[in-house]
């Protein structure tokens, strides 16, 4: 079965960056596709936080996943991340309970810190105290969800029997998602029962689960927990058309992560690939026919020891009807055959 946790898993990661049309557009071609992939049976759909960007069109990414609890009925869904320190944690905790029942208990709650100080700058958080506020929010959210009063004395937030008046769907909480590339994180997330999601080449991604299995990867609930990796994936009916429409959206999406570094006269990530062809080279991209692209996913999942795969259908450029046919093909070709 395509959500089977013994085989590999197949979700979905999303941007929702800037494609050239308007945002109503956007928003309403990318829940059709949300749509057509629960239909399709991939377990979730992972939509990322930015804020004064074309990297992200959707800085509430719990508002949109309100919309997609509606059109789906299957899918799960959740943010990865909800940058906590841009909220505060009795608001997030209201936000998390209401999604987890609008959606019936389909909530993957990716949480994080952001990894551009300068977004979080623009509300007020400095680079100094993000980290700190980040570790105390989080707190505060799980403890909020086990019920009862709120009560909380710390650095950033004082909390005294505050009632709470909302729950999750899911006790004690959603699943949790921590976004590392680190091995400490992910030897954190695998003592506190959270799934991991991870981007690079997978040699190195390698590194960060071997740590995550070492500390022990089962959840409260004795579920085998996800160790996800992502990778935009485009596939043609040929290897030419593939790697054609994959080369132009990248291009797109490339500008639109660099435009608050640029704006900032900030240095890019030293491993972002600043072309196509090093896109593909380090294995953030997977380009080619059905075949081409199932032996290199499979072998790419196998060698960064992963279980779930973040499947980036949709980006830049692309056209829907590209992104659905890859949607189709993946079930096709790799959810089938992986039941």
């Amino acid at each position: 079965m395509a959500n089977s946790r013994s085989n590999i898993t197949f979700g979905i990661f999303d941007h929702l960056d800037d494609n050239h049309t308007d945002i109503e557009r956007l928003y309403s071609e990318r829940l059709g596709l949300v749509e057509s992939c629960d239909q399709l049976g991939f377990y979730a759909y992972h939509l990322a936080e930015h804020h004064c960007t074309p990297h992200g069109r959707s800085p509430s990414p719990n508002l949109f996943l309100s919309s997609v609890a509606q059109r789906t009925r299957r899918l799960r869904m959740g943010p990865l991340v909800m940058l906590l320190p841009l909220y505060h944690p009795l608001r997030a905790f209201e936000e998390v309970c209401m999604l987890d029942q609008l959606s019936g208990g389909r909530l993957e709650l990716g949480i994080g810190r952001g990894s551009l100080p300068v977004e979080l700058g623009y509300f007020g958080m400095s680079p100094e105290s993000a980290p700190g506020c980040y570790a105390e929010a989080s707190e505060i959210l799980l403890n909020a969800m086990k019920g009862g009063t709120l009560n909380h004395h710390g650095e950033h937030f004082e909390f005294s029997r505050i009632p709470l008046a909302l729950s999750p769907h899911q006790r004690p909480h959603p699943p949790i998602w921590i976004a590392t590339n680190r091995p400490e994180p992910a030897r954190w997330a695998a003592a506190n029962g959270a799934n991991i999601a991870c981007i690079g080449p997978s040699s190195s991604v390698r590194a960060v689960t071997d740590a995550f299995k070492a500390e022990g990867n089962k959840s409260s609930d004795n579920q085998v927990l996800f160790r996800g990796l992502l990778r935009m994936v485009v596939i043609g009916r040929s290897e030419l058309n593939a790697r054609s429409l994959a080369a132009s959206a990248y291009d797109l999406w490339l500008s639109s992560f660099k435009f608050l570094y640029d704006l900032n006269d900030l240095p890019t990530p030293p491993n972002l690939p600043l072309t196509f062809d090093e896109a593909v080279e380090n294995e953030l991209c997977v380009a080619g026919t059905a075949d081409q692209v199932r032996q290199t996913l499979h072998g790419h999942l196998e060698e960064a020891g992963a279980n779930y795969l973040l499947c980036q259908l949709a980006f830049g450029s692309l056209p829907v009807e590209a992104s659905l046919y890859t949607a189709a093909t993946i079930q096709s070709e790799m959810m089938a055959r992986a039941g």
